[in-house]
């Protein structure tokens, strides 16, 4: 989250109004993430308080965007945890604000937990094979737009901000995950719509219970393993060493495993998954830090850290 385009109370207020989410009372702009633009909203309708997220977004078009919002409604409608999107009185829950594309979702309860335990792991795990199946049926079809596509488009213009041992891995890693994505055994995984970025900032639990998953706006369709070794990489890594916990790793793979177990393709593939998804978050990593975009509040993240990551699960093979 940043604030990249400045609203207005007044803006704010008139666009609650029409989606009969009360009066305005309190706003402010969140400081983390980097691609959209998102404000804290607090209301209140017949006495009582309510809070929302306000969305305005930066990069995904509004031909891009009910992807995204019709699969949190889908999702929150099987029973996951997740943002509703409010609609107005003609059912649109896609919006506009200053002329860009806009949504106000309920704001989940909780906190995240940004060191988690196994608990927390196997928690996210569980819940995580949970919305693969719900996401089954989801009529929609858009593609990961960070997949490898992008990661082939985006490498070249990064290369040259790299010293020398850094250029060699990405570029070396980056033909080994095109190779993989020529094999039967990556056509043969199961796939669907999945979060790709379910990174521990992403989850809330409130007193201890895992209470929802937001912000699924890098959401696409993609295989089931990618999305699984997204969150190995984050929710089961030492942050200082990028090394994988051992604890961690396998109660969230057992949770998971529990409500959806994995095929023999994604028992293969599971290890050049995990490094697809270092892979994924060092190139976008990389591309924020060295090209960052102006915003009122903006904080890029380290991109060496999945540098770190990618170089650990290389190291085990």
């Amino acid at each position: 989250m940043a604030v990249f385009t400045e609203v207005s109370r007044d803006e704010a207020a008139a666009l609650l109004r029409q989606l009969h989410l009360g009066e305005l009372t309190d706003m402010a702009g969140c400081a983390g993430g980097i691609e959209n633009t998102n404000y804290f909203v607090s209301t209140r309708l017949n006495g009582e308080p309510h809070d929302h997220v306000l969305t305005l977004f930066e990069r995904l078009s509004f031909e891009q965007l009910p992807f995204y919002l019709h699969l949190m409604k889908h999702l929150a409608g099987k029973g996951i945890p997740v943002p509703d999107p409010a609609a107005d009185e003609q059912g649109n829950i896609l919006h506009s604000v200053q002329g860009k594309p806009a949504a106000v979702v309920n704001k989940l309860r909780g906190k995240s937990e940004l060191a988690p335990s196994a608990d927390h792991c196997a928690q996210v795990g569980a819940m995580l094979a949970r919305m693969h199946l719900a996401g089954q049926d989801y009529p929609r079809q858009q593609p990961n737009l960070r997949g490898l596509p992008w990661w082939n488009e985006t490498v070249p213009v990064v290369l040259p901000h790299l010293d020398a041992a850094q250029a060699a891995l990405l570029t070396s890693e980056l033909a080994y995950q095109n190779h993989v994505a020529a094999s039967p055994a990556y056509a043969a995984l199961p796939r669907g719509p999945v979060h790709a970025d379910l990174f521990r900032d992403n989850v809330m639990f409130d007193q201890g219970r895992l209470s929802g998953f937001f912000d699924f706006y890098f959401a696409g369709c993609d295989s089931f393993a990618f999305d699984l070794a997204v969150c190995l990489n984050d929710w089961c890594i030492d942050l200082a060493s990028g090394v994988a916990d051992a604890a961690r790793t396998q109660a969230m793979v057992q949770a998971y495993e529990s409500v959806r177990p994995l095929t023999a393709a994604e028992r293969e593939l599971l290890p050049a998954m995990l490094r697809a998804g270092a892979l994924r978050f060092w190139i976008s990593r990389l591309w924020d830090w060295h090209l960052p975009r102006e915003a009122a509040v903006l904080q890029p993240h380290d991109p060496t850290h999945f540098e770190r990551v990618l170089r650990a699960r290389l190291a085990v093979l």
